[in-house]
């Protein structure tokens, strides 16, 4: 009966570190491969550092296509400190910003959405 107990505890035990793993896996592998990579311009309209326990920085950019139509609003996540203080100095200036779309990513702790921007560059 003993050992029946142990094997359950010990078969518990496995399964919980598979799943542990398994996540760290997706975690990372969603992370570093990116589905699609590009770039898009428009005016930066909001940036911010939020999160009650993970902060991210999230941002929104207005894209307008030609005069006179309503802008599409583009919403992006920001992983490393010194882009978002790059962006932070440009806000309200025309910008294209270059993004890694990182699709599936199993938790907000990372950016709430999937566009992460790598690079930017001011268009004057």
């Amino acid at each position: 009966m003993q050992n029946m107990q142990q094997v359950a505890i010990k078969s518990g035990v496995v399964i919980v570190l598979a799943v542990i793993l398994g996540f760290g896996v997706w975690t990372w592998f969603t992370l570093t491969y990116d589905y699609s990579d590009g770039e898009r311009a428009g005016y930066i309209q909001k940036f911010s550092h939020k999160g009650w326990v993970c902060k991210t920085w999230e941002g929104e950019m207005s894209m307008i296509n030609y005069p006179g139509a309503a802008p599409e609003i583009f919403h992006f996540s920001v992983r490393d400190d010194q882009t978002a203080k790059a962006i932070e100095a440009v806000v309200g200036n025309r910008v294209a910003l270059h993004y890694e779309q990182h699709i599936n990513v199993p938790s907000s702790c990372f950016g709430e959405t999937e566009y992460f921007i790598t690079g930017l560059r001011v268009i004057e």
